[in-house]
């Protein structure tokens, strides 16, 4: 596992240079990340991984472009956002075309796979309650949102990732949290209490 961000630098000047074991390891570094993020936002585990595995793809073969390796991670991201918008824009034109597009409502990880069923039960109570409460936001708010609680980004990389200036990341930020504040089930369940 990768201490800090100047070991992550030094893996991925290797990997830019075609370092073999360098690229398995960025990618065995970076997977979780990447199918987290691609998973939240494509609800299928059988969808999420094939466009995780492309955006592993991409990542290896666009790597030499990467000018600075310390913007790796909003680099990332774009070329993942690019890649989810593009599965959903391919979604939609087969549902247009007649053929049926069927997703993944229960949404699942490993964490709720746990014995405790009432721990299961809260965990996917937890998980519908925060996608009905993402897909109220404003289209901005939610990716806002989502990059910062969900795949855990520094506002800087939010900011580099959807190429806005960083004052108007910060208000779909806050107008996010202030949402969010106000959805008392949701906080509740958050916290840990039942509602």
């Amino acid at each position: 596992m990768l201490g800090n961000d100047t070991q992550l630098s030094e893996l991925v000047e290797q990997a830019r240079t075609g370092n073999k074991l360098s690229r398995e390891q960025l990618l065995h570094h970076l997977y979780g990340d990447i199918f987290r993020m691609v998973y939240y936002r494509i609800p299928s585990r059988m969808d999420a991984e094939d466009v995780t595995q492309e955006i592993c793809m991409q990542m290896i073969k666009s790597l030499p472009s990467l000018k600075d390796s310390s913007l790796l991670k909003p680099w990332l991201f774009r070329l993942a956002l690019n890649r989810i918008k593009d599965f959903h824009r391919k979604k939609r034109m087969l549902s247009f075309f007649g053929s049926p597009v069927e997703m993944d409502v229960n949404v699942q990880s490993s964490a709720a796979s746990d014995a405790d069923p009432a721990k299961n039960i809260l965990h996917k109570e937890f998980l519908f309650q925060f996608r009905k409460f993402t897909e109220s936001l404003s289209r901005w708010e939610r990716e806002v949102f989502i990059l910062r609680f969900l795949d855990q980004l520094e506002l800087k990389e939010i900011v580099q990732i959807l190429k806005r200036n960083e004052n108007t990341v910060k208000t779909h930020l806050y107008r996010a949290l202030k949402k969010f504040r106000r959805n008392a089930e949701l906080y509740a369940l958050l916290r840990g209490e039942e509602s």
